[in-house]
């Protein structure tokens, strides 16, 4: 293909262009041509000393694994998830052997394949030794305007290595040269090469966009490309455009736009550590010989399940929640959580039960602790799962426990700074839920929601009723979603109310107190154990009759597998 030649002159009468631009003087924040704004509003010097210095987390003779990429790899000024956004890369260090291998993420917002090369990719290069690992996914910010002051990081589309354009480059005040997106991944290649360490090319991370004709997610033209270049450079290659791209096509729509923040580009916690798992199953699958000794360094790829022990015909059902659903389980006279009692409405014959609840657990941090993963994880179509939390979901949600979550039901969301200096994004209670509730149904499971355990508390002589709160949110997310409901809370609490209390408390003060007293007192000393929550073994028992009442109140399918039935 012909040379393209591209001449800019301009004429500048008022100002005349002395020094390069500096990324310190860019205007902040920068919006570019997709309407996204890369960077969080600190200034991207404040972005560049935030990285690692090249070859910094070398440990004594051992390789680098070194992240060339974009904001979808390392975002924020920070990258700190202080604006809500993840980068993949972040995450990465998950999947490799710190002993034998350092991932260190140099990614940066706003870069392109071009920028990337001619301004922080030769202290890379640097820094590279014989042995070390070099991925190289970048390329969302490639379009755009060639020589523009802002930014003028575009390239040319496609391989085309005889193709380029020359002109006057605002940002940099010097004549420049721009090349196909095929040349610099060709030019990252040959350098890394001759440093003696190893390339990876890897496509882009998928955005949330639907090509309304097929109903998935749009592919980026760049993996083609990519794929070519590492084709006939000899280079392994992982498509992780399109690992990603199906993960999101089995998802709900719903589920599909929290793994991205703030636009359709970046992505959440969830969207990160989605492209994370993906980069590493696709360096841990593949069958080429060259990645071999970066697979003998990896950790953590084959996914964590439940160790459940599965009969042919037989489906499992699976109870989460916290203290309340699993306790110690093991003293008759110690504190017992009432699926542990499980067996005693169920036919264990027809259905395998399995508790995969935690103690001290809310709907966030069991979710973020990845014990709601390993659930999910395990999930077969005709499975059930019955979901029950509230006790420690209204707490701090700063503190070391970061069990905290926004009151409510609406999708909200905030991002804290926990106090030990880590941000999260904090999502409602009700959110958390639905959040469960459509990853069951993902998996061709059931999902049943479960009100909370009734605690020892009996203010006017009968007992507590949380229906203002929990209850209130607990159906507000029936109406939204049509799981199925089993109001345990209620049920137990008619239960009790029927044993313990009181029509009306005496008038005088000190009497009614001395009423409400004993009336905690006995029902204490039979259902419940050591403080208002937890249970003895007989109230688990007596929670576990509540479940079935309710199960077999709305008809849940689950109830076949009730004894009795």
């Amino acid at each position: 293909m012909k040379r393209l030649l591209l001449t800019i002159v301009t004429t500048i009468t008022t100002i005349t262009i002395t020094l390069a631009q500096g990324f310190d003087n860019l205007p902040d924040p920068i919006e570019d041509v997709n309407k996204v704004v890369d960077n969080t509003p600190d200034s991207i010097a404040k972005a560049l000393m935030s990285r690692p210095a090249p070859g910094s987390t070398r440990r004594g003779t051992n390789p680098v694994l070194f992240l060339i990429g974009n904001s979808t790899m390392r975002n924020g000024t920070r990258g700190d998830g202080s604006n809500g956004q993840w980068g993949w890369g972040f995450y990465a260090s998950k999947y490799f052997n710190d002993n034998r291998i350092t991932v260190e993420n140099q990614a940066l917002g706003g870069m392109s394949t071009r920028t990337f090369y001619t301004d922080l990719w030769p202290a890379v290069r640097q820094a590279l030794k014989p042995g070390d690992w070099v991925i190289v996914s970048i390329g969302h910010n490639d379009n755009g305007e060639f020589f523009d002051q802002k930014r003028a990081r575009a390239v040319i589309p496609g391989v085309d290595p005889d193709t380029c354009y020359v002109g006057f480059n605002q940002r940099t005040g010097r004549q420049d040269t721009v090349y196909s997106y095929g040349t610099y991944l060709r030019r990252y290649i040959s350098e890394i090469r001759a440093k003696g360490a190893n390339p990876v090319l890897m496509s882009l991370t998928p955005r949330d966009a639907y090509d309304e004709k097929t109903g998935k997610s749009i592919r980026k033209p760049q993996t083609e490309w990519a794929a070519y270049i590492a084709a006939v450079e000899g280079v392994p290659f992982v498509d992780l455009n399109e690992r990603s791209g199906q993960k999101l096509d089995t998802y709900s729509r719903w589920k599909k736009s929290y793994h991205f923040l703030g636009d359709k580009i970046h992505t959440s916690k969830y969207g990160a550590e989605m492209n994370a798992r993906s980069a590493a199953e696709g360096l841990w699958e593949s069958s080429n010989p060259l990645l071999r000794p970066l697979q003998a360094m990896m950790q953590h790829v084959p996914l964590v399940t439940k160790p459940v022990k599965r009969e042919d015909g037989k489906p499992v059902v699976f109870f989460t929640g916290d203290s309340t659903v699993k306790n110690a389980d093991k003293e008759d006279d110690g504190m017992w959580g009432w699926a542990s009692q499980a067996q005693t409405v169920f036919d264990e014959s027809k259905i395998t039960l399995f508790n995969a609840a935690r103690a001290g657990r809310s709907t966030r941090s069991f979710i973020r602790e990845g014990l709601w993963e390993e659930v999910y994880n395990s999930l077969q179509p005709g499975d059930f799962v019955t979901i029950q939390f509230g006790h420690n979901d209204i707490c701090p949600i700063t503190d070391k426990k970061a069990r905290g979550v926004i009151p409510g039901a609406k999708d909200t969301l905030h991002v804290y700074r926990l106090d030990d200096g880590t941000y999260e994004v904090v999502y409602s209670f009700g959110w958390y839920l639905k959040k469960m509730i459509d990853d069951v149904r993902e998996k061709g499971a059931t999902p049943i929601l479960v009100s909370l355990t009734p605690r020892n508390e009996w203010p006017d002589g009968k007992i507590e009723r949380r229906d203002n709160s929990y209850g209130k949110w607990y159906r507000e997310v029936v109406r939204e979603t049509g799981v199925e409901f089993v109001d345990l809370h209620n049920i137990s609490a008619d239960f009790l109310d029927k044993k313990f209390s009181v029509k009306k408390l005496s008038a005088d003060k000190e009497k009614a107190k001395a009423q409400v007293a004993a009336i905690k007192e006995k029902a204490g000393a039979k259902y419940f154990k050591k403080d208002h929550t937890h249970t003895s073994k007989l109230g688990a028992q007596m929670n576990a009759q509540s479940m079935a009442k309710g199960l077999r109140s709305i008809n849940s399918p689950l109830a076949v597998f009730l004894k009795g039935k």
